[in-house]
């Protein structure tokens, strides 16, 4: 394998301009250069073309067009991507100078298909659980900042499927871990790739749709349906407060 991996960074943008200069600052601080960030924005009615146009040097390709839906405009970076492995950066969140540098010596020294790397969200997230995914979110750290996985592996899962609102990234993770059984690890936990910042999609979603689409992700994926059922009840009994 070559020593120096091409990266792609997909940000989605719609009115993101409270947060998007920093974004794009952050990877134009990088250490590690062999990176490509792709933004595909949904037609953003504030200062968000603005702030993209004045970067436009700093940014590798962009669009500014309709969007479906979130993982719609993930798909659309997908289809732009021309590196070895491919990164989401939110477009509310930041890499750390170091982010990229270890992301390419994960994947030069290992023989791994994807990566988890440790962030700031609220509290410092690290490791991999991948026993947890069955019946949790709770099994790695981000989808934005923290996830990273080869191009050759995310082609051979597809895209991520916009039949689901929130949570397609479970369902390319469900994917990628159970029925592909491909191969990850998490970095360590002083390794940490940058900040996600609360207040996005997810924390919009209420906790029962949350729940329900979960759910449905493993039976689609075909999960037994008796114990999809066992844990939706479990957890919204553990979690009757949030209901409300």
């Amino acid at each position: 394998m070559k020593k120096n991996l091409k990266i792609s960074i997909i940000t989605v943008t719609k009115n993101s301009e409270k947060f998007l200069e920093e974004n794009i600052e952050s990877l134009a601080k990088q250490t590690y250069r062999n990176f490509e960030h792709i933004i595909i924005d949904g037609v953003s009615t504030d200062r968000t073309l603005e702030i993209i146009k004045r970067n436009s040097g700093r940014i590798t390709k962009w669009s500014s067009e309709p969007d479906q839906s979130l993982y719609y405009a993930m798909n659309k970076g997908l289809n732009l991507c021309s590196g070895d492995v491919i990164g989401i950066l939110n477009s509310d969140d930041i890499y750390f100078p170091e982010a990229l540098a270890t992301v390419n010596k994960y994947f030069i020294n290992n023989k791994i298909d994807f990566l988890f790397g440790s962030v700031f969200k609220h509290k410092l997230m690290h490791g991999f659980f991948p026993k947890k995914i069955y019946w949790t979110f709770g099994f790695y750290t981000t989808h934005s900042v923290g996830f990273f996985i080869k191009k050759t592996a995310q082609d051979k899962i597809g895209p991520y499927n916009t039949k689901y609102k929130w949570s397609a990234d479970y369902d390319l993770f469900y994917k990628m871990i159970v029925k592909n059984k491909m191969i990850g690890v998490a970095t360590k936990k002083t390794e940490i790739f940058g900040r996600f910042r609360p207040g996005g999609l997810s924390s919009r979603i209420r906790y029962i749709d949350f729940l329900k689409e979960n759910s449905q992700i493993r039976i689609d994926n075909g999960q037994n349906k008796f114990i999809v059922l066992s844990i939706f009840i479990l957890r919204l009994l553990r979690n009757f407060t949030r209901l409300f």
